[in-house]
């Protein structure tokens, strides 16, 4: 029933083993808290002292069945370090969703302070379990603070890659090569920092970009800073920090029933 932390991260199959899990509880969360699945879509768990409903197949509601799908060919690109970008969009685009992976070059020792510092002291798991229940406390947040959703919405997933290292012709389950460039608002959008999660191997960094009248009821002191968002190519994608060794794992987090890997090269939109 618990959504467990491990002791140590002293590997990079455990750091991989959390990122997974963490990215499969922030898109559970979301989708709950935004309405798009029926309540008999999502398991309860719990992170800590927090509540968090986990999205799992059901067949009764194929819309969810599918987005798990596409969640284990995130960990595919993951998995294999090919992963940059996620984007969860709310077309058109209404709210858009971003998550990013680092990998660190080498050894235990992650940059996640500014650009011209950087830090000597090893993350300690403490750290770790610290920032991802601020992460998902802060998502509760600023979903119950959003404007409803438009009736008729649609859900997509949209996954980019590190180009240095991702063959030009992967695509992983249950994706394709995206034919279009970027995500378009109808209003003025806004991109909000939402939070980041360190690992001694890897960093999961959120951002949502929405609409600006539509953060109207947000309070303006959730966040650290807000900034304008600037065209989405691409929901944004960094080339920084790219990781050129690929490594396997056998161990896969879970949205409820076991989930699996998925990932975008370029660029890649959800089948």
């Amino acid at each position: 029933s618990a959504v467990v932390f491990p002791k140590q991260i002293a590997t990079e199959q455990q750091s991989l083993l959390l990122v997974k899990r963490l990215l499969a509880v922030a898109v559970s969360c979301i989708t709950y808290l935004r309405g798009i699945f029926p309540e008999s879509a999502y398991g309860t768990r719990y992170m800590d002292d927090v509540c968090v409903r986990i999205l799992r197949e059901d067949k009764n509601c194929p819309g969810a069945t599918q987005l798990v799908k596409w969640m284990l060919g995130c960990y595919d690109a993951l998995q294999k370090k090919y992963f940059n970008d996620l984007c969860l969009c709310l077309q058109t685009v209404t709210e858009c969703y971003h998550f990013k992976i680092k990998y660190t070059h080498a050894g235990p020792l992650l940059d996640f302070g500014s650009k011209d510092e950087r830090s000597e002291c090893p993350i300690s798991c403490a750290d770790t379990k610290k920032a991802s229940i601020l992460l998902i406390r802060k998502i509760y947040v600023l979903m119950q603070n959003l404007s409803v959703l438009p009736s008729d919405v649609c859900l997509t997933m949209k996954l980019l890659y590190y180009d240095e290292v991702t063959p030009p012709d992967y695509q992983p389950p249950g994706f394709k090569e995206a034919k279009d460039g970027g995500l378009m608002f109808n209003d003025e959008p806004m991109c909000l920092n939402v939070g980041e999660v360190p690992t001694p191997f890897h960093m999961l960094k959120l951002k949502i970009t929405t609409e600006k009248q539509r953060m109207e009821n947000v309070d303006k002191g959730i966040l650290k800073h807000r900034e304008p968002a600037e065209l989405l190519q691409v929901c944004g994608v960094s080339r920084d920090d790219p990781e050129k060794e690929s490594q396997d794992t056998n161990e896969d987090p879970v949205l409820d029933n076991e989930v699996k890997d998925e990932s975008p090269v370029n660029v890649s939109e959800a089948q």
